[in-house]
């Protein structure tokens, strides 16, 4: 079953996540690194905006009904395969080779969260979803790349706040804090605005790409040395 669709508008790939809430599983991570590829594949494409259709929901993270019954069963390899695939999503977004914009229509929880701080820009609606990392009250802990990345998309200040509280964030409070580009309006004025947003982008890749790897060096580092100890020993739970 396909989860995701893919269409073009322009010189702009729509990726849109059409699972309900998009909760994260294996196949949600297989079938994102093979769209992501697609995106590339087509030299057409300038930028990319990632959505979602549900009215509720951008993305609530992992898929907690697949991840639990797989840790009963001891499924290690499976669920080490899952997150190795989800380090390769977040690197493949942080050196993508033109602008990603997440264009955030509902709520963005946990993994869901950190997988728009992994986009180089957001949008957000103003009058419905919220931003926030539930993982203080599951006892989950961030990977090291994970803090590395959403770093770069939140200040400090705000992001411990929010890691540490799990407190939920309306789009409004986050252009404040410049997480992302607009509050917009509703659904109609927040497509609009990535959209338009996305197809004021005409950069040659290879500079982009360039930029973005020089820029997020660091952070490929530590997902690529400081997660793998945390993945390879399951220690993802407190």
């Amino acid at each position: 079953m396909s989860i995701i669709s893919l269409t073009t508008q322009h010189n702009v790939a729509v990726l849109t996540l059409t699972n309900g809430e998009n909760r994260q599983n294996p196949q949600f991570a297989h079938q994102l690194k093979q769209a992501l590829a697609e995106v590339v594949e087509n030299q057409n494409h300038k930028a990319l905006v990632i959505t979602s259709n549900d009215a509720k929901c951008w993305s609530l993270g992992i898929d907690t009904d697949w991840l639990l019954p797989a840790m009963q069963a001891k499924k290690a390899d499976e669920i080490r395969g899952f997150m190795y695939d989800m380090d390769d999503v977040f690197k493949t977004l942080l050196l993508f080779p033109m602008p990603v914009i997440a264009a955030i229509n509902g709520h963005a929880f946990g993994n869901g969260a950190i997988l728009a701080c992994a986009c180089d820009f957001r949008f957000m609606r103003g009058d419905r979803g919220f931003f926030c990392f539930p993982e203080v009250d599951l006892s989950i802990p961030f990977l090291p790349g994970m803090i590395a990345f959403v770093k770069k998309a939140i200040p400090y200040y705000r992001f411990n706040e929010m890691k540490l509280t799990g407190r939920r964030v309306s789009g409004a409070e986050l252009a404040i804090d410049h997480v992302i580009e607009k509050a917009s309006t509703d659904q109609d004025s927040l497509l609009a605005d990535a959209m338009a947003f996305a197809a004021s982008f005409d950069k040659k890749r290879g500079i982009f790409a360039e930029h973005k790897k020089r820029l997020h060096k660091e952070i490929i580092r530590v997902i690529n040395e400081e997660n793998k100890p945390f993945i390879d020993n399951l220690a993802l739970m407190v």
